[in-house]
């Protein structure tokens, strides 16, 4: 429901989130459960537990003003661990929303100025365009060389698109036949640019396997936390222009590349399976009612599921035996499992279990769905380097000798921030695909290991895994 401007005026914020979405902020009994475990709350200037009684209590100014609306990472733990069922991540959004209905100055400029930017690329190009981002961002923030390092390497290695590129999301969608080993496979607008090599590894494994992914044609940017944290209509219609795309082409099931991505499409089915004026207002937008036939799942869990251990088991060929590694599954995976649908929110195992599967030591660790950072990477870069390096710093401290992720926003902190945390060590970063592929037997060149900031290959040539991409050499 759309909250005219006379309202924000006459109402308190109290009443403007039930009205909004039904969110009774006097539900909170003050348990301080969302402090406690909000990895950045510390930096906070209100914590999420004072923002809800300041709400309780009317207090509305200091909480619009505040840098705690902008700081939030949406990491959702605030909200998969309220006793009360709070989504605390929607009220920050909102909060974000009435600040600017208000025109009052945001606490943080930056982050704001991000969502403007990122909007705006994907109103004109259908998608986000990296580089143009970050120099912009960088221009417009007064610190432009703040990741000049970071950046050449990238441009060095071939992670970024120098041009734009424009995408039209279809004017006429077809009905296609859909073939038994084919699933719908929605990349995410990083792997086409700063991600690449996850794109590449994840396409030569499933050929491994013997899943034909079909990139449906036309697909635009899913939103990403500018949308979410600008406009709720806005980041639902986003998420569901592509999902409609999929399922009009006749797919039952789509696997999803990024965790940012994947999240934003389950929040969104989530939402319009709740919010029936919301169906209906997307529906309208998009001139299509949505049939609610589509799966939505993660890289990740169709590997396990679909594929199958056993069968990701036959295929190995050059077992990673004596690699000891922890896997990183990132924040929302799992988080809020009523939108996830996650047994194990804590604790996941999907990724040990593949690792595993390929003879690789997943080792037992601390920080398995602890957030990076990644909303904030380009903007509040301390923030996010904060957080990485407690990753890091425990991934190393259990022992590991690399850290397997499946989600490219979680890469790009681990493995191409590095660089800025000045590190005593150096702890490669590998995608789960790489390192079946690696342990496929597959071409290094396949698997685009050359991309990642923080080269492998001194570890697997210890550990003696690099057969492969020797062999290519002296071919």
């Amino acid at each position: 429901m759309t909250t005219t401007g006379a309202r924000v005026k006459e109402e308190n914020l109290a009443q403007i989130m039930e009205h909004r979405f039904g969110e009774n902020v006097y539900a909170c009994y003050q348990c301080l459960r969302c402090s406690s475990g909000c990895p950045l709350s510390e930096h906070f200037d209100l914590t999420p537990s004072q923002v809800m009684r300041y709400l309780q209590l009317g207090i509305d100014d200091p909480v619009l003003r505040s840098k705690t609306i902008w700081l939030c990472s949406s990491c959702q733990a605030c909200s998969t661990r309220c006793p009360q069922g709070l989504d605390l991540v929607r009220i920050m959004d909102e909060l974000k929303a009435i600040s600017k209905e208000k025109d009052i100055e945001p606490a943080v400029s930056s982050i704001p100025r991000l969502y403007d930017i990122f909007l705006r690329d994907v109103r004109l190009l259908g998608r986000t365009y990296e580089l143009g981002l970050a120099a912009e961002l960088g221009l417009r923030s007064g610190d432009p060389f703040k990741d000049l390092p970071m950046g050449l390497e990238m441009l060095r290695k071939g992670k970024f698109s120098i041009l734009p590129s424009r995408t039209s999301y279809p004017r006429r969608i077809t009905r296609q036949e859909v073939k038994s080993n084919q699933m719908a496979y929605y990349p995410g607008c990083s792997l086409h640019s700063t991600a690449a090599e996850l794109n590449a590894s994840i396409r030569s494994v499933f050929r491994e396997l013997g899943v034909d992914l079909v990139e449906p044609k036309g697909w635009v940017c899913c939103g990403s936390t500018p949308a979410h944290a600008t406009d709720h209509f806005l980041a639902t219609q986003m998420a569901m222009r592509n999902l409609a795309l999929i399922e009009r082409r006749g797919f039952e099931e789509v696997t999803v590349a990024c965790l940012g991505c994947f999240s934003r499409f389950k929040w969104a089915l989530h939402d319009i399976a709740n919010e029936p004026e919301l169906k209906e207002r997307v529906d309208e937008e998009l001139g299509y009612e949505y049939q609610d036939n589509l799966r939505v799942r993660y890289v990740v869990d169709v590997l396990a599921d679909n594929v199958g251990l056993p069968s990701i088991a036959q295929r190995v060929r050059n077992p990673l035996e004596g690699l000891r590694v922890v896997c990183y599954y990132g924040c929302v995976y799992t988080r809020p499992p009523k939108v996830t649908q996650a047994e194990h929110i804590e604790y996941p195992m999907t990724l040990d279990h593949i690792v595993e599967s390929v003879g690789v030591e997943s080792l037992d660790w601390s920080y398995k769905t602890e957030c990076c950072g990644a909303t904030l990477s380009m903007t509040e870069t301390n923030l996010a380097l904060h957080l990485t390096r407690k990753i890091l710093d425990n991934a190393r401290a259990v022992g590991a000798e690399a850290v397997v992720v499946s989600c490219p926003l979680c890469h790009m902190n681990l493995d191409a921030r590095q660089g800025q945390l000045e590190l005593d060590y150096s702890m490669p970063i590998l995608y789960i695909t790489q390192l079946m592929g690696l342990a496929f037997g597959l071409p290094n060149k396949e698997l685009a290991i050359d991309k990642n900031i923080v080269s492998p290959h001194s570890l697997l040539q210890e550990k003696r895994l690099l057969a492969t991409a020797h062999q290519e050499k002296s071919e």
